[in-house]
């Protein structure tokens, strides 16, 4: 394999050039209709084959989907008549199904793609050449990593190496760091972490993490633990309710903040989530000035949900969420009450930098069969807004996506929407919440028809930068008002704007 020599801080300069239109009276200010205020949902597809487990949009404009491979057949065959034989599958030795696919945004089209190995409960994440590393899983692919190289033909596919990782990946969480390569922390058991690619002494070993260890309780409750590349090049990790900033090429804890607030843990199998809340830029930036960052955890379940669970008793979810500035020198967490307790939810930064929480259950907590009250109304964290005053209840959808579900921001401002198997194996009949196959999306409130002629839209940008060189982007907004209302990533400045990326 080929391995591209990566940037250290892959960072570049834009210059936005934008054609305008007289500004429109204050009378023709709109905002979205009632009906599209809670935002609007579509079903794209009653049935892909396969419950899609995991999602990842590719360069390209096309999302993979995978699930687990030891479930029995999926509804989606292999092309060209194909079979596969495997001497570990649990299910089926021989098997003429798809357990993943390729899916076309723009066409609204999927077709199958072979994964040989399990990749249930598997972590992943995309190298700098667009590429999809996929890492760990069950079974035979505990120890697997997969490729998957994005491509305008037919002929893309998975790439599997056996065997490649170190240590069994199951439950584990990957981040790309500055230098191009992946850190892969944790698992099953696995109080340490690894990188990829091997290549050196520092690449060739695992590496204790004494946080894994002693965030582990009895219901374990710190798996799929938190990763967030923080400015300074250090890695935010949570896992529980404990958080440190950490220097993994020192193998060394560089500071650790305090737990988030009421003892809840947020991690699997009590499944909050998280996300790095877009950066905010302090004066004399350019100059080695101020970078803020924030961390948002919302959701999860009570410590004991999971035993209650394994007893029929569902336990309320986690209803509040908590934000840290790490950035601080004496970060504290504020803590808020979210409209609905959610365990098991998907957060995804908008392109307005706000947050969207969707999926998930209100009571119970991660696990076969192990929750109740699905939570089918997203909502919207309206990030700027004061505490207490920043959460929106979306209109819900009729699916309940519950354990293994999944959601996925792509490129025109959608939210695609897919998974949810709650049963050990595909089961359609007979259960409280079936085996879910169908593809949905969401279309937040941005995308409301009434703010059509206010989206920027590109005219030219150039074709290919490298490191520290200016990228020319040219637009248009046919109602353009004024520049502190054209809404650009990070600062304005006039009719020509110049950031960082």
């Amino acid at each position: 394999m080929v391995k591209k020599k990566l940037p250290l801080f892959p960072l570049s300069f834009l210059v936005f050039t934008f054609l305008v239109s007289p500004a429109p009276s204050k009378t023709q200010i709109v905002s979205p209709s009632s009906i599209f205020a809670g935002g609007e949902w579509h079903l794209l597809h009653s049935n892909i084959g396969i419950s899609a487990m995991h999602m990842q949009l590719l360069s390209n404009n096309k999302v993979v989907m995978f699930d687990r491979t030891d479930f029995g057949p999926s509804n989606l065959s292999l092309p060209n008549g194909q079979c596969q034989m495997d001497s570990y599958d649990s299910a089926l030795k021989v098997d003429c199904t798809a357990h993943s696919l390729l899916y076309d945004v723009a066409t609204n089209t999927f077709r199958p793609l072979t994964v040989e190995t399990d990749t249930w409960c598997s972590s992943g994440s995309m190298l700098a050449n667009g590429s999809l590393l996929q890492t760990g899983g069950y079974n035979d692919g505990d120890h697997t990593i997969r490729l998957l190289d994005p491509c305008e033909t037919d002929q893309c596919d998975w790439i599997e190496y056996q065997d490649y990782l170190l240590e069994r990946r199951w439950y584990a969480t990957n981040q790309m760091l500055p230098d191009g390569r992946i850190i892969v922390v944790g698992g099953r058991r696995q109080f340490n972490y690894e990188f990829y690619p091997r290549n050196g002494e520092s690449s060739s070993s695992t590496y204790w993490l004494e946080l894994l260890r002693e965030t582990k309780d009895v219901y374990e409750n710190n798996l799929y633990p938190f990763l967030h590349l923080l400015p300074d090049g250090n890695l935010f990790i949570f896992a529980n309710t404990k958080s440190i900033s950490f220097d993994y090429t020192n193998n060394r804890v560089v500071r650790e903040f305090p737990p988030i607030p009421g003892g809840e843990p947020r991690n699997y199998p009590s499944s909050g989530s998280s996300v790095l809340l877009p950066l905010q830029f302090g004066p004399g930036f350019d100059d080695h000035g101020t970078v803020q960052a924030e961390i948002l955890v919302c959701g999860g379940a009570p410590r004991e949900s999971f035993s209650n669970a394994k007893q029929g008793t569902f336990v309320p979810a986690v209803s509040t969420c908590g934000r840290l500035k790490v950035t601080d020198s004496n970060p504290k967490w504020e803590m808020e009450e979210m409209p609905l307790s959610r365990v098991m939810g998907d957060m995804l930064i908008l392109p307005t930098g706000d947050v969207m929480i969707i999926n998930g259950a209100a009571s119970g907590t991660a696990g076969w069969d192990m929750a109740r009250e699905p939570v089918t109304a997203p909502v919207l964290y309206q990030k700027d807004e004061p505490i207490n005053h920043r959460f929106t209840v979306m209109h819900a959808t009729t699916t309940p996506r519950l354990y293994h579900s999944t959601a996925l921001l792509v490129p025109d401002g959608r939210i695609l929407v897919g998974g949810s198997n709650p049963n050990p194996y595909y089961n359609f009949t007979n259960v409280l919440y079936p085996t879910e196959l169908s593809l949905e999306s969401f279309s937040p409130p941005y995308l409301a028809p009434e703010y059509n002629s206010m989206r920027p839209r590109i005219l030219s940008a150039t074709g290919f930068f490298t490191y520290k060189q200016f990228l020319y982007i040219r637009f248009a907004v046919a109602d353009y008002r004024t520049a502190s209302e054209v809404s650009m990533q990070f600062s304005h400045h006039h009719l020509q704007h110049m950031g960082l990326l």
